[in-house]
């Protein structure tokens, strides 16, 4: 003789207003203490294989962000002299006479017993410096003769002072280039151990 089929059930009925008239208790599953050791022992080696991956990547990503850094610390200072030759190119241009007033006032007391100083100067120069710097001699107590002597072989800006005893010089375009040497060794002196990215990192 056949079983009678087992009557269908909802495991939550509602009454005629729609209200929860039965809910079926949900049975408890309760865990062995060995399978709940195992579970917790394949969480903490995931755990740790997820830690480990991070950590590895960050040190793949360090030493390429420390090249980027470096890269941009090189390209600033470029732009840094860029800026600063333009500017001091556009200071030359207004006051050409500037550098050679100034180099006579740090000299004053080399050359005031000297009876001639001879300033040599590229053209352009020495054009600018006709007449102005017997003045400016003047003014400091210069009383010798000022000879101003043009002379191609000098580049834009540049000249020597020559009072006898002794002789200065002033080139604008090897001064440019002595610092970008300065700059450049610098950098790479300093190479990829520069300053941390992030105060503190370094630790």
């Amino acid at each position: 003789m056949s079983e009678a089929p087992a009557k269908f059930a909802f495991d939550t009925e509602f009454d005629a207003q729609g209200s929860i008239a039965f809910v079926a208790p949900r049975p408890k599953r309760l865990y062995p203490a060995e399978e709940v050791e195992q579970i917790r022992a394949a969480a903490r080696a995931e755990g740790e294989r997820a830690a480990l991956a991070s950590v590895a990547a960050c040190s793949q990503a360090l030493p390429r962000l420390a090249e980027v850094a470096h890269e941009h610390r090189q390209g600033s200072a470029a732009l840094a002299l860029a800026c600063g030759r333009a500017i001091a190119d556009a200071a030359l241009a207004r006051f050409p006479a500037a550098p050679v007033q100034a180099a006579l006032e740090t000299l004053a007391r080399e050359i005031d017993a000297q009876p001639r100083l001879v300033v040599s100067a590229e053209p352009a120069l020495a054009e600018a410096l006709m007449g102005q710097l017997d003045e400016t001699a003047r003014g400091l107590g210069f009383e010798g003769a000022v000879v101003v002597k043009p002379d191609g072989a000098f580049g834009p800006h540049a000249f020597t002072l020559d009072f006898g005893d002794g002789q200065a010089a002033f080139d604008p375009a090897q001064a440019a280039e002595r610092v970008s040497q300065t700059l450049e060794a610098a950098l790479a002196a300093e190479g990829l151990h520069a300053e941390p990215l992030i105060p503190g990192s370094e630790s």
